[in-house]
């Protein structure tokens, strides 16, 4: 039985929300407010979150920023009105995996709550020392989600830890774009297809101290990262 962390305050639709899962033998814990959102976090150990924006007391960013602090793995669903771009942007800066704009599908959340909890199931990941994973003259560490250049540390988002966790994973080869999608943002739709892009620049901007390293783009097939 798969546990979710909902946290939903207006009443009526939380009731649907958490009726639906429920009869789909999903275990739910409901909450009004991010106010005591991390304490139950942790206590409940949920498999998947779910998280409105706009909540009393802590927003649903602000929870997830403080989750992401001591875990990067369990998924994070944001479940919001807002669809400006910067908003989308700072929900997965925040450490979400995927984003729903209300009003929505019960459907499409439990498919994207069932897929992300499998991605985080069978994700491959790479090996994570106290020292971290050399790229080039970098170290990068995805316990710590950072980057370090000789005394020079750079903290990363839980979106750019997981991006550049698959490119390292797959050093010198290539990682299609269908691959990074479907892991890092749960479908590789356009609005996705287009962060990407923009996420790879980000990368590539943080490994200037080292020209040897470069993050190879094969158009309209994925990226390969050398060092």
């Amino acid at each position: 039985m798969l546990k979710i962390l909902y946290l939903e305050d207006e009443a009526s639709l939380a009731k649907i929300v958490k009726e639906s899962l429920a009869s789909r033998s999903f275990e739910v814990m409901h909450l009004e407010s991010g106010k005591n959102a991390v304490k139950i976090f942790n206590e409940f150990k949920p498999d998947v979150c779910v998280f409105d924006v706009m909540l009393p007391e802590k927003d649903g960013f602000e929870v997830a920023k403080e989750i992401r602090a001591h875990n990067t793995i369990t998924p994070i669903i944001f479940l919001t009105a807002k669809n400006q771009t910067t908003d989308l942007l700072m929900g997965f800066d925040a450490g979400g995996n995927d984003y729903i704009k209300k009003p929505f599908s019960l459907e499409e959340l439990i498919v994207r709550i069932n897929n992300l909890y499998f991605l985080s199931k069978n994700k491959s990941g790479i090996a994570d020392s106290s020292t971290g994973v050399k790229i080039g003259k970098y170290v990068f560490s995805t316990t710590k989600q950072e980057l370090r250049f000789e005394k020079e540390v750079r903290k990363i988002s839980f979106r750019e830890c997981q991006l550049l966790d698959l490119l390292t994973n797959s050093m010198r080869e290539i990682v299609t774009r269908k691959v990074i999608l479907d892991t890092v943002w749960g479908d590789d739709h356009f609005f996705n297809s287009r962060n990407l892009d923009v996420y790879i620049t980000k990368l590539r901007s943080y490994f200037k101290s080292d020209p040897k390293i470069e993050i190879i783009t094969l158009k309209s097939v994925g990226y390969r990262l050398i060092d």
